[in-house]
């Protein structure tokens, strides 16, 4: 008997475990392992009818050669596990055990697979764990069904970014769109009478909808756009009082409203009739059944590990952590290479070496700051760039500063031109003393005195390290006159 197989677990320590025996079961059967697949998945908040939506899907792919492939009136529903109620009953992703093979109007038969995910946003998953889920979902999926309840809300828009950027950061760079097909599925529309049920009305509400954003929106418009090929959208009435309130309702079509039927009749083939499905592609190449299982476990190896950063509460601040601990490591290489160049005890270099070194050093640091996998996109990215760039040309400067400290003769620079002043004023006091000229000799005997008492004072404060900002002020003074001098020469 065919049934819904649990292949990836949230387990309760909020880790993923892959039950590669029962995917390889699904994937590696003879009859669909070298066809190309096609895989449909409905993700979205817990308890608004996920599992209900595909087994209506079920119906469909065992009897679509049928007019009427919603079958007997009184007949119960089933297939994936659902009911009614504030609990959730999917945990993790689960796949139907019978792959369904279908011919397109090309003449190609292709494999379908359906995926149902656990509810994102109950009491008992993390944000992490809804945001690989999902992210795993549309990442193996060639068409995601995104289900919200009632309407498009901010924060749907705003979780859905932060998913696929999640699946997106997980997968190579690359310059195509990293996913294929989207569709917002809206349940329990309350305003046909602006927007009409169906996919015509679905796609000018979803136009309007995200067209009326502020800017912050529109990022999430752009980045959503940027990431699905195909997006679309299907307004889908309330089942009716039957559904919502009958603990017992177990899905015969006889007691689900008869708009919402007529609907799912538009929907369900809108989804799944051999011209509208879509074969799986990765890079631009089609995938087989025996591809999308070495896919499956390669992604859950990423997440399983500790390479991708923890989803914070939205995307922005997750991408903005991101990029500043990649400048920081960036920058922390560039200060531990220079230090091995021109750091604490190592001699003077010259100032050109000095600036070669610096380039070669800030680029490796500038390459691995590009290399670290950041959220938020190359955009977002840049403006963190700059930021290290402006970092590391300002620690250069110190280490410039640091570097002519050890030149013996910029360090002797200040006591030599006090020695020249004390000589000549000696030298210049003697001869006018000599010659009569005695307020000369006076003036240059003060001068002599007070550069004394200067270079003893620069001693002291060269010796105990007091009094810094004199030391400086004399510093300045002697590097100046040396300079007058040098430029009168």
């Amino acid at each position: 008997v065919e049934s819904s197989i649990l292949v990836l677990l949230v387990k309760d320590d909020h880790t993923f475990e892959l039950d590669e025996a029962a995917l390889s079961r699904i994937l590696l059967s003879e009859e669909v392992r070298d066809r190309e697949v096609v895989a449909i998945s409905v993700a979205g908040a817990f308890r608004k009818g996920k599992s209900f939506l595909m087994d209506f899907m079920l119906r469909y792919m065992y009897n679509h050669s049928s007019e009427n492939w919603l079958g007997d009136a009184s007949e119960p529903l089933t297939g994936f596990s659902w009911r009614g109620g504030s609990e959730r009953e999917t945990t993790g992703i689960q796949i139907w055990s019978e792959v369904f093979l279908v011919d397109k109007p090309d003449g190609r038969k292709v494999a379908v697979l359906l995926m149902d995910t656990q509810g994102t946003f109950d009491s008992q998953s993390t944000l992490r764990d809804s945001a690989t889920v999902f992210a795993l979902s549309t990442m193996i999926s060639s068409m995601q069904v995104y289900n919200i309840s009632q309407n498009v809300q901010e924060d749907d828009l705003q979780h859905l970014q932060l998913f696929t950027e999640y699946g997106r950061l997980a997968m190579e760079e690359t310059f195509l769109k990293p996913f294929q097909s989207l569709i917002f599925l809206v349940r329990d529309w309350s305003f046909p009478y602006e927007f009409p049920y169906g996919q015509e009305g679905g796609m000018k509400f979803l136009e309007k909808r995200l067209k009326n954003q502020h800017e912050e929106l529109q990022n999430v418009r752009k980045h959503i756009h940027s990431c699905f090929t195909n997006i679309n959208c299907f307004l889908m009435p309330h089942p009716g009082l039957k559904v919502a309130t009958n603990p017992h309702f177990d899905g015969r079509i006889k007691e689900i409203d008869g708009e919402f039927i007529n609907n799912l009749k538009v929907l369900v083939p809108w989804i799944l009739s051999p011209r509208n499905i879509d074969v799986k592609e990765i890079n631009g190449s089609n995938i087989t059944c025996r591809g999308l299982l070495e896919y499956f476990k390669a992604y859950i190896k990423i997440y399983q590990g500790e390479e991708l950063p923890h989803p914070k509460s939205m995307l922005q601040a997750t991408a903005e952590a991101n990029n500043l601990a990649a400048v920081a490591a960036a920058k922390d290489l560039y200060n531990k290479k220079m230090e091995e160049v021109c750091g604490g005890d190592r001699p003077f270099l010259a100032p050109s070496e000095l600036q070669n070194r610096h380039g070669a050093i800030r680029e490796e640091a500038l390459q691995l700051f590009r290399g670290v996998k950041k959220m938020g996109g190359e955009e977002f990215s840049r403006r963190y760039l700059q930021q290290l760039e402006g970092e590391i040309d300002e620690v250069f400067v110190q280490y410039i500063k640091h570097n002519d400290s050890k030149n013996i003769f910029h360090a002797a620079r200040t006591p030599a031109t006090l020695f020249v002043v004390i000589f000549v004023m000696y030298v210049a006091a003697g001869i006018t003393g000599f010659v009569g000229v005695d307020i000369i000799a006076s003036l240059c005997n003060m001068i002599l005195g007070l550069a004394l008492i200067t270079l003893c004072t620069w001693a002291y404060i060269r010796y105990s390290g007091e009094y810094r900002e004199l030391g400086a002020v004399i510093d300045q003074v002697a590097g100046a006159l040396w300079d007058q001098v040098g430029e009168t020469h």
